[in-house]
């Protein structure tokens, strides 16, 4: 689980760029996005991710980042989070 503050203003901006560029690549790269969220009163965007394949989550998410696709977007999530909290949950539910 991902919790991402957002910068003041930038909210629906991110979401955009999240769902246009993010997520096709995550999903290309065998991840799995579980739902997405907006918290408007702080600001923040909540987002369940996983993957099950041969690589670990790590793994895979080191690929993510270093693929030529990845780098292609322009997309330094620095422009845009103020922090973030990625968390690993098991779902019993």
């Amino acid at each position: 689980m991902r919790t991402y503050t957002v910068r003041d203003g930038l909210l629906d901006e991110w979401v955009e760029r999240w769902r246009s560029d993010i997520v096709p690549l995550r999903l290309d790269l065998g991840f799995e996005i579980g739902g997405a969220w907006v918290d408007r009163e702080r600001n923040q965007f909540v987002w369940l991710i996983s993957y099950e394949g041969p690589e670990t989550f790590a793994e895979r998410n080191a690929m993510y980042w270093a693929s030529p696709e990845r780098k292609a977007m322009g997309l330094d999530p620095d422009d845009y989070l103020v922090r973030t909290d990625d968390r690993t949950v098991e779902q019993r539910y």
